[in-house]
Order: structure tokens, then C-alpha cells, then sequence
């Protein structure tokens, strides 16, 4: 575990989410067919991803998407998982470390895709991850009701509008306060887009009575604070190897807040994934108690989103710088 360049490993401790979210998790039988797909994808597509990375990131996100959608049907499955790479290569490509450098590029990208979000027609000639897109939400639109289209856009705008955020912070996460964080962190993790196409995936609707939909709202509300909690520990050590300055991350801002060594840090920020998870598995059990059969769907499928962020803590895109 590094705490930044040159400086001596930090040994990592992990939360222990077993409590809340028992294994063993359920898997789709199409892992391998969904890795060889968006190997075949991303390159059809032309996305501008480093070959290695490219292996890696198909690689996490197939074996993300079926732990995610575990009942999924083949080509919803494959389609979700386009969705999840194109916006995990997007990010990689286009923010994180250049947006740090360039933020006005990242917003001239970010205005290129918000506008076709808002089915605007491309003033120039898209690019690969806007050429993407199209297709994705021509083939999604097909598939989703007008409601869940809005939501699943309504996110993926979220998202976009988090790694813009990030950007403008990177370089010095001191000026971001905690709270502030805690508001942005669900943004730029993508858990929410992944809630989103999940009904579209899994053929329900889920009610727009206003009782349901706050439920609904909270529980994936507290499962998307989790991921992107899980996810700053899983990546603490890679962000810290890559850069001088400390990352944009959980561990980071409570030393700074709350003065505490990295150590100290780190085990803080183990103990809020904890308690995160149990408050999380408290929404969506109340979700699946409700007597709605598309609720009660909704709550195992967000479960299975859990799963899937659980599964990622130890995989090779963490552990290596």
C-alpha cells in the first residue's frame, strides 16, 4: 500500500462487508463471452484506450457486469456492459490525471456528450466515445420505457457533470471540504447509471408513487455512497503511486479533516464502508419488505450491484500502480 511516490507501503486495511452482504455472490455464465464482446466493441468503436489497459478494463468491467446482473438475459447483459466500459474508458482517457492537467478539454468533451444526452444533433464530426454514445442510447431508447430513458440520461449527466467537478480538484484535494465530498464522491463512481439500466436490463418498471420513489431514491442513494467508498480504498494505493499530490479520495480528506495519519486514516475509512454497508443493507431490506414485486426486484438487484463492487476490491486494476 503507498501513500505517494517513494514513500514506504502503508498497509491497506479493508472493510468487512461479509456481515451485511454474505457471499457467495451469484454470476451470469457469460463472463467470458462479455470480455471477448467489448475487447471486439471498444475496438469497432475506436475508442482511444491503450491495448493493456484496454484488456484490463474489459476484463473488470465483464466480470463487474455479472456479478451486477446475475439473471440478465445475453444481450441485455452485453449492452449494460458497453454502457459501464464506455464510461469507465471515457473517464480514464479523458479525466482523472489529464483533466487535471487540461480541465477546459474535459469540458469541451463533457458539452459535446451532454448535448447529445439532450438528443441534440453533433455540430462537427463526433469523436469515438461521442459516436459511442449515439449508438448506446439508440439501442437503450429501444429497450427502456420514457421514463427509465430519462433517469438512465439523467445519471449519466450526473456523472459527467462529477468528473468535471473532480477535475477542478485533483490538484489540490485540501480545498475540498468532506461533506462536499460525500455529496460528489456517488457521481463519479457510476453506481447510480448502473441502478438506472438495470430495470431497462431486467424488464420491470419500477412505481412513481412518491413514497416508493423515496425509498428507492435512498437505497440507491446509500448503495452508491458505499461503491464509491469501496472503491477509494481498493485505488488508494494505485492514485498515491501515480501522483505526488495525495488523492481526491475518502482516506485523504478525513487526514486533512480530522488530523489523522495515513494509518489512522485508512482504518477511519474502513470502519464509515462498514457502517455504510449496514445502513445500505437496512433500505434494501426495507425496500424488498414493501409487497411490491417490482420493488422487491429492484432490492435484489441492488444487492447484486453490492456484490459487484465488493468483488472489485482486490482486482489486478488496484493492485498494480
Amino acid at each position: 500500500m503507498n501513500s505517494g511516490p517513494g514513500i514506504a507501503p502503508v498497509p491497506l486495511t479493508l472493510p468487512d462487508l461479509g456481515a451485511a452482504f454474505p457471499g457467495p455472490f451469484p454470476t451470469s455464465p457469460h463472463a467470458v463471452t462479455a470480455d471477448r464482446h467489448l475487447r471486439r466493441w471498444a475496438a469497432e468503436r475506436n475508442l482511444p484506450v491503450p491495448a493493456d489497459e484496454l484488456r484490463t478494463l474489459c476484463g473488470i468491467t465483464s466480470q463487474g457486469i455479472v456479478r451486477a446482473l446475475p439473471t440478465a438475459d445475453l444481450d441485455s447483459l452485453l449492452l449494460a456492459a458497453e454502457l459501464f466500459l464506455w464510461l469507465v474508458a471515457f473517464d480514464d482517457t479523458h479525466g482523472e490525471t489529464t483533466a487535471a492537467a487540461d480541465p477546459a478539454a474535459l469540458a469541451g468533451h463533457i458539452d459535446e456528450l451532454t448535448g447529445v444526452l439532450a438528443d441534440n444533433t453533433p455540430t462537427s464530426p463526433p469523436g469515438p466515445f461521442t459516436t459511442a454514445l449515439l449508438d448506446l442510447l439508440d439501442r437503450i431508447r429501444d429497450r427502456a420505457t420514457p421514463s427509465q430513458y430519462l433517469t438512465l440520461t439523467g445519471h449519466l449527466h450526473g456523472n459527467l457533470r462529477g468528473l468535471l467537478w473532480e477535475a477542478h480538484y485533483l490538484n489540490d484535494p485540501s480545498r475540498v471540504p468532506l461533506h462536499t465530498y460525500r455529496t460528489m464522491r456517488p457521481l463519479t463512481v457510476f453506481a447510480r447509471t448502473l441502478t438506472a439500466i438495470t430495470p431497462i436490463a431486467l424488464s420491470y418498471e419500477l412505481p412513481d408513487r412518491h413514497g416508493a420513489a423515496h425509498l428507492v431514491d435512498r437505497s440507491e442513494s446509500a448503495v452508491a455512497c458505499l461503491a464509491g467508498w469501496v472503491n477509494d480504498l481498493a485505488s488508494y494505493s494505485r492514485e498515491a503511486s501515480r501522483s505526488p499530490v495525495p488523492p481526491l479520495s475518502l482516506p485523504t480528506l478525513l487526514m486533512r479533516e480530522h488530523r489523522l495519519q495515513l494509518p489512522e486514516a485508512l482504518r477511519a475509512a474502513a470502519r464509515l464502508c462498514d457502517e455504510q454497508a449496514v445502513l445500505a443493507r437496512a433500505l434494501i431490506d426495507e425496500l424488498s419488505a414493501t409487497g411490491s414485486l417490482p420493488l422487491t426486484h429492484h432490492a435484489q438487484a441492488l444487492k447484486h450491484i453490492v456484490h459487484a463492487f465488493i468483488w472489485h476490491i482486490d482486482h489486478d486494476r488496484y493492485t498494480t500502480p
